[in-house]
Parts: C-alpha cells; structure tokens; sequence
C-alpha cells in the first residue's frame, strides 16, 4: 500500500465519522508523519549499509593472539606484577571476567585452541609433506586414525609390509636410525619436520656420525621404535614424533631417543627432548641439541636414566 491510498483510506474513515473539517488537519499530519519517515530513511539506510559493511570487515584470527602479551583485566591492582609473571609460561591468565562468566575472546580463543588440537590428533599427515621431505612411508598394524586412537598396541607394532620396505630401503646396521611418525600430532610433524631433520643430520655429519636412512612411520607410537631398532641394528634409535596437543599449542613435538633399543625395554632407557614448536624450543635448534645429545649418548653407551649429562 502506497502513500496516496493511506491517505485516501484516512479521508474516507474521517468523513464517515462526521470530521470532515478535522480530515485536512489529518491528512497534515499524515504527511508530516511520511516527511518524518522519508527524512529518517537515509539515516536508516546508512546504518544498514555500515552494518552489513562491519559484517564484511576482516575479523582477527584469534589463534594468533599471544596469550602472554594478553591481559584482559580491568584496573587491576597490580596490573603490571602479574603481566610480568605471565611473560614466564602461556597460560590463560589475566584473561578478566564479564559479570561471573568468561569475556568474549577468551572463550573464542579457549574454542580455536580446542579445535586446533582435535585437527592434529585426527587428521592425517598431508602426503605432500612427507614427500618434500624426501621419506617414504611404512605403516604400523593399525589401519585407520580410529584404530589408532583405540588400540594403542596395534601402534607399537609395524606392519609385516613395512618390515619388507625398511628391509630392502633402509642402510642396515647405521650408526644412528632416526624417523618420523605422525603420533598424536599431524599438525607437529607438517610445522617442524623440515627444520629438525636436517639440522640433526648436519649435526650428526659435523661429528662424523653415520646416519641410516630416514623415513616416516604412518600410525605410530613411541614403542615400535624398538621394534625398528631391532630391524636396522642401529646403535641409537631416534625417532621425531607429534605430541599429544593441547590448548597453547597442537604443534608441538618430541624427539626419543634409545641406545640399542630392545622389544619389551622399559620406558626409562628413552631420552627424550621434547617441546619443539616455534613458542618452545626452536626447532633447528632443537635438531644441533638432539644431535649433541645423540652424540654422548654413544659414548657412554647409554640412554634414559641411565645416561649421565
């Protein structure tokens, strides 16, 4: 209904009421009223057009936020004290409060945490990763993400084909053996793999330390670096592999290692040098410091608890 038939249907109710003197101050006032609303609907169509312009506007990746830099509470006592304790470990801290219940972004910022770490535990390695690192692929027992995730044995166990694979591709009886798994982790082994693996093989060639050839185990714990120990006959078994993630990070990974590791050994003969990701140990750093280590524990000929730095 337009303008002109509002204005008549006012008329014609006015008159049957007997006000027809009263009808022109109506229709005045009627038109004052669509005045009002045509002066009020430029405002109204600018606010429309800034808003649907906010909700196009970029919003910030809260994932990138640095949660130590982060102080969320409001006239703090002694604001700066606690920022200066939180600057020593990324825990969510300081994150202030709305009423009794968690502001806004930390709670966007706990959600992207959670999501990230269920990605690295349930997705697979990109193919292409491994690929560029130059490694061909063995697989444990288990046959799928589920199975891994249920049967923690299965894990620790190759497959008869991938015994064959390292058999006919690997250099038997190296020095050191080092590979890469997935783990708990695909997300650690895409952020790190490129630079810890070839600073430990630097490392290990500075020394003169002959180093098999590595590989990346799809599927695998910890444990079937034993298994793979026993294969190759290698002094020192190392293996890089995805930690299980958490909410600061789901890139983090962790370097075991093992002199003359057996099927069945106790787990405190494993040195491990863990919390590799770019908020933690660096990781080409991490790789000269695992190659130094690598390297004593062949001279004393011992590894885990066993070993004394």
């Amino acid at each position: 209904m337009n303008e002109k038939d509002l204005r008549d249907i006012i008329a014609q109710v006015l008159t049957e009421m007997n006000v027809t003197d009263k009808a022109e101050p109506a229709a005045s006032a009627t038109s004052a009223a669509s005045a009002s609303t045509a002066q009020a609907a430029p405002a109204q169509k600018e606010a429309d057009t800034k808003k649907a312009s906010d909700d196009d506007q970029f919003v910030e990746d809260v994932a990138l936020i640095d949660i130590k830099k982060q102080y969320l509470v409001e006239h703090p006592v002694a604001g700066d004290a606690y920022y200066e304790l939180k600057q020593y470990a990324p825990c969510r801290l300081g994150i202030g409060k709305a009423g009794a219940r968690y502001k806004t972004l930390p709670v966007l910022e706990f959600r992207a945490a959670h999501s990230a770490a269920q990605d690295a535990v349930f997705t697979d390695v990109d193919p292409e990763v491994i690929e560029k690192l130059g490694l061909f692929t063995v697989q444990t027992k288990c046959d799928s993400k589920d199975t891994y995730l249920t049967r923690p044995d299965l894990g620790r166990v190759l497959s008869d084909e991938a015994v064959q694979t390292i058999k006919e591709k690997c250099k038997m009886h190296p020095t050191v053996q080092i590979y890469v798994s997935d783990g708990l982790s695909s997300a650690a082994v895409a952020a790190n793999t490129a630079d810890v693996l070839p600073a430990i093989l630097q490392g290990l060639k500075s020394y003169g330390i002959e180093a098999g050839t590595p590989f990346f185990v799809k599927y695998g714990r910890v444990g079937v670096m034993d298994q793979i120990s026993e294969i190759t006959g290698a002094d020192v078994t190392c293996v890089l592999i995805g930690e299980r993630p958490g909410l600061i990070t789901a890139e983090s990974m962790s370097a075991y290692i093992a002199y003359k590791a057996t099927v069945g050994m106790p787990e405190a003969r494993r040195t491990v040098v863990s919390n590799i990701h770019k908020d933690g140990t660096i990781p080409a750093e991490a790789g000269a410091h695992i190659a130094d280590i690598i390297k004593k524990i062949l001279e004393a000929k011992a590894s885990g608890t066993d070993l004394k730095l």
